[in-house]
């Protein structure tokens, strides 16, 4: 294992003097796979937790001469830059956004997606000086970068005009001012736009009025509820934009994904043409799927085995390839992990040489954007060898010269596993990248079937901007904006939940006006955009308050709250661990105090789930699979702590209020006909049914852009709607996110990939990794791994026949 591999590292180790010159010799062809054995204790075939390597070669630039169109005091900036000549994407994208076309550019990390709205945009604003242009991005880190470079190529020459500025919640109120009144390019957010800018359009006139371009930045971040909702504030931007006279043309920039054009076009609300074809060079990749070992010595819940934790093996790799030389990014899915792995890596590096050591940090959201700032530089200059951060340097941040990259659990997405992995190998140097699985069904699978994860293409994004639950307030903020027109409501199909809000008073249609049209108008004193948090879940949320101190640290999404935030939950805020002292749900608050308890929880809760009405159905022989409108009642009854190990300590009761959701799920019956079938008798059709529900929770990302935390399940031996055995997969949002949708359309490949999650496991009766859940309201029982094999298998091979509805 690692510690021991690294005590006896000598003859390998280097004076860390050495090793940035060390790295950039040796950074070429090949060198992520000498890294990779170097870090091995037993070479490629002696190591059983290396499942996979992929060499993935290098790709030549294709290089295109300047756009005859773009103006030259604009080329020569950008050639002041260093940069020579424009590559292909770049070029095309800068082409269709001059030529009026919405555009999104969909290619890899790092490969100079910005210089292709630079060119329209700041040839645009220097033709015309009182255009104006929106950059939105998701992140204030990604934003202000974009604004730096912006602001080297606009701080002298005639450029200088442009004036461009952030406007986002930390920009004071003076400053804000002088943004409306004078900057050209405002590098804003969603959350600032929908309740800053739109609200009060009539303050922000000399911008709508001329505004050329709007860039949608790592517009793949868009998804789910939090896409539904940015989906209608561009609605918004475009109509109260018409409004002034202006039609801005959209350009959008996404990591690579499937469907770009149909995805950005559902996303802005107007037809897009994407561009695919990446024309930046990069240098070979070694790809490694690493598996942690199921411990001996360790138990979880009912006695599975557990693995050794992917952040602590993580740590490990990192520790190893800094003594080797290699400048290394390790990416980890929360705050707190990145504290502890970087904690960690340096541990076990004072063992080799304690100057090592002092090489690594960890990099993530809640520092200081001067402290962020300087280990950028220290990551890029390789006076800091290592980091471990969460998704924040994933997108944007220009991060240069890495020789690896570790991904501690698949970060949700095959789009955020490439864009992680793009940190590593810039441009033409090898470069390592290593997957480490946690204990996770979608882990297991992907590891044991690496084409689902190098091969396959990359997800759609999904939104869905006509749920009710979304629809309904947005509508209440447009109208406030600017009274909605008959046309405009049927163009969203809202007219069941215009109907809805005027039955609560909260809108209303009159005649008024010199067309005699009518029209929708909010009623008197609404305040519609301070109710909608475009990140957020739906409703009210509810605040998290440090009860010494009385300070807000943060808000949480009201539906959640009881599974995340009941008495005695372990709460992250920026690293700091906190224990919630009372959750008051009426009151819309919770209390927690600073902690260090040694352990996490996870709530365990029991569910019920009616079938309202069916969207889709489809029956095969003896399966049927549905879409349908839910309603899901849930009751928080306890929660598990859990040792960093894996370990369980205890099972704490609590009494909570039974929540209801409407929502959408997809679910399969089958027969009594089938189980016997499938040698699957009544007593362990529970277990079956369970395990692969489980099962099936942990795999729906694979084909559907969402985390296993934004989704339930439900499994019965005999359901009261259906009558029959039934397995439920449910959007944990009111209305639903889209994701049940894509699990329907998907179901055969879906529980394929399922079967094999639960075949690839190494353990013998279920574990983490395969069909144990940790957010399960029955304490992981019954649970029965190898029925729920036999029982997939034959819902499988009735998919695989012909449907009959």
């Amino acid at each position: 294992m690692f510690h021991t591999f690294l005590a006896c590292r000598d003859r390998h180790a280097v004076n860390p003097t050495d090793q940035v010159a060390r790295t950039g010799r040796d950074s070429g062809p090949g060198y992520g796979r000498s890294l990779l054995n170097r870090v091995q204790t037993g070479g490629l075939d002696g190591d059983p937790r290396l499942t996979h390597v992929v060499e993935l070669p290098a790709r030549a630039a294709g290089v295109t001469a300047w756009p005859d169109w773009a103006a030259p005091d604009v080329v020569e900036a950008l050639r002041n830059t260093g940069i020579s000549a424009p590559w292909t994407h770049q070029t095309e994208t800068a082409d269709l956004a001059a030529a009026g076309r919405h555009v999104v550019v969909s290619t890899g990390t790092a490969s100079g997606k910005s210089l292709g709205y630079q060119l329209p945009v700041l040839t645009a604003l220097l033709e015309d000086p009182k255009a104006t242009a929106l950059y939105i991005s998701p992140t204030k880190a990604l934003g202000a970068d974009q604004l730096r470079a912006i602001g080297e190529l606009t701080h002298e020459g005639p450029l200088r005009d442009v004036h461009p500025a952030t406007y986002d919640g930390d920009t004071p109120a003076e400053i804000r001012q002088w943004v409306r009144a004078n900057a050209r390019w405002i590098f804003t957010n969603p959350d600032m736009l929908h309740v800053g800018m739109l609200r009060s359009h009539q303050r922000w006139a000399r911008v709508f009025r001329r505004l050329r371009y709007v860039v949608v930045d790592e517009c793949h971040a868009y998804r789910g509820v939090f896409g539904s909702h940015v989906a209608l504030v561009l609605r918004r931007l475009r109509r109260i934009a018409a409004r002034y006279g202006a039609d801005p043309v959209f350009v959008l920039c996404s990591a690579t994904t499937a469907e770009p054009a149909a995805a950005a076009s559902r996303l802005i609300g107007a037809p897009c043409v994407a561009v695919t074809d990446d024309g930046s060079p990069q240098g070979p990749r070694t790809v490694a799927l690493w598996e942690p070992p199921l411990l001996t010595t360790l138990t979880g819940e009912n006695g599975a085995p557990v693995r050794r934790s992917a952040t602590s093996e993580a740590a490990r790799i990192m520790a190893d390839l800094v003594v080797e030389g290699a400048r290394t990014l390790t990416f980890v899915r929360s705050r707190r992990a990145a504290e502890l792995t970087a904690m960690e890596a340096r541990r076990l590096l004072t063992e080799v040489d304690p100057a090592l050591a002092e090489r690594i940090a960890a990099y993530r959201a809640g520092y200081l954007a001067e402290d962020r700032r300087e280990l950028e530089t220290a990551l890029s200059d390789g006076s800091l060898l290592g980091a471990a951060s969460t998704n924040a340097l994933e997108l944007g941040v220009d991060i240069a010269g890495l020789d690896a990259v570790v991904i501690s659990g698949f970060p949700g997405t095959v789009a955020s596993f490439w864009q992680q992995a793009g940190r590593a190998g810039r441009r033409t140097q090898g470069s390592l990248v290593v997957l480490v699985a946690r204990d996770d069904p979608l882990d297991t699978f992907l590891v044991h079937h690496p084409e689902a994860l190098l091969d396959k293409p990359v997800e759609a994004t999904i939104t869905d901007p006509r749920n009710p639950y979304v629809l309904g307030p947005q509508l209440l903020c447009a109208a406030l904006e600017l009274p909605l027109t008959e046309a405009e409501v049927d163009e969203l199909g809202a007219r069941e939940v215009l109907a809805d809000l005027a039955a609560d008073g909260l809108i209303r249609r009159r005649v008024a006006g010199r067309d005699g049209a009518a029209r929708w108008y909010v009623t008197a004193d609404a305040q519609p955009h301070d109710n909608v948090d475009v990140r957020g879940g739906i409703g009210a949320p509810v605040a998290i308050v440090d009860g010494e101190t009385g300070r807000l640290l943060g808000t949480a999404d009201a539906g959640r709250a009881p599974a995340t935030l009941h008495q005695g939950a372990v709460h992250l805020h920026q690293g700091e661990t906190y224990v919630v002292d009372e959750l008051d749900l009426d009151g819309g608050v919770a209390f927690v105090h600073a902690a260090e308890p040694g352990w996490s929880t996870s709530a365990r809760q029991v569910t019920d789930i009616a079938v309202d009405t069916l969207a889709g159905q489809h029956r095969h022989g003896r399966v049927t699979s549905a879409l349908a409108q839910v309603t899901v009642t849930s009751q928080v009854i306890g929660y598990l702590r859990t040792l960093p190990t894996g370990e369980v300590l205890d099972l704490v009761e609590l009494d909570l209020p039974p929540q209801t959701l409407p929502t959408r799920a997809v679910f399969y019956t089958v027969t009594p006909e089938l189980l016997a079938a499938a040698g699957i008798d009544p007593r362990h059709a529970p277990g079956a049914l369970h395990a692969a529900e489980h099962a099936a929770i942990g795999l729906l990302p694979l084909v559907a852009t969402c985390d296993r935390w934004d989704i339930g399940g439900v499994s019965t031996a005999e359901h009261p709607d259906t009558g029959l055995p039934t397995v439920f997969v449910y959007d944990g949002q009111p209305g639903g996110a889209g994701f049940a949708e894509r699990g329907f359309a998907q179901l055969r490949r879906w529980l394929s990939a399922t079967l094999s999650a639960i075949e690839s496991c190494a353990c013998a009766t279920g574990c983490p990794s395969c069909v144990q859940s940790p957010k399960c309201g029955n304490g992981n029982h019954p649970l029965d791994k190898g029925a729920a094999a036999r029982l997939l298998a034959a819902v499988l091979a009735e998919l695989n026949g012909p449907a009959r509805g």
